[in-house]
């Protein structure tokens, strides 16, 4: 469900904006399968928490643990990085997040940047079920946080 509040800008039709959290805040992994993504900039998601669980319960085949989602709390905000990307690669962004499976629903969140208000794309899985990330996937969050917040010069109270 892309309109047209998640649509770049009136000028580019063709992209829109992706709010990222957990994993897909390393560039490399996102761009193994979505090319066209490039840092649009750092925002944030008011009255969200970042949680990890598997969708119904069962683990996930690739990370084999619990995997990032944000679900709604108040006065709580997950920090992220805002992708602008192609709209040739929603459809692998997806599958990458599997929509068409049910874990994840894609959603319209408003992003605070430094600046700005952003409509933007995200994930949020269903029917979570908490549940402690695998060493692997804690590894690839930690270091995407690690670069995140390197460039970001995002507050530590804030992760």
């Amino acid at each position: 469900c892309i309109n047209s509040s998640c649509l770049a800008d009136d000028s580019n039709s063709h992209t829109f904006l992706y709010f990222a959290y957990g994993s897909n805040l390393l560039k490399e992994r996102l761009q193994l399968k979505n090319p066209s993504a490039m840092i649009h900039c750092v925002g944030s998601l008011k009255d969200y928490k970042l949680v990890f669980g598997n969708h119904k319960g069962l683990a996930s085949d690739r990370w084999h643990g619990g995997v990032a989602t944000v679900e709604h709390s108040p006065c709580d905000e997950v920090w992220g990085v805002v992708w602008r990307m192609n709209m040739s690669d929603l459809e692998s962004l997806d599958s990458q997040e599997n929509v068409r499976l049910g874990a994840y629903s894609p959603v319209e969140v408003s992003v605070k940047t430094q600046d700005q208000e952003l409509y933007c794309r995200t994930y949020i899985m269903n029917s979570c079920v908490y549940a402690p990330p695998s060493p692997q996937y804690l590894k690839v969050t930690l270091l995407s946080l690690h670069l995140f917040c390197s460039w970001a010069q995002v507050p530590d109270k804030k992760l």
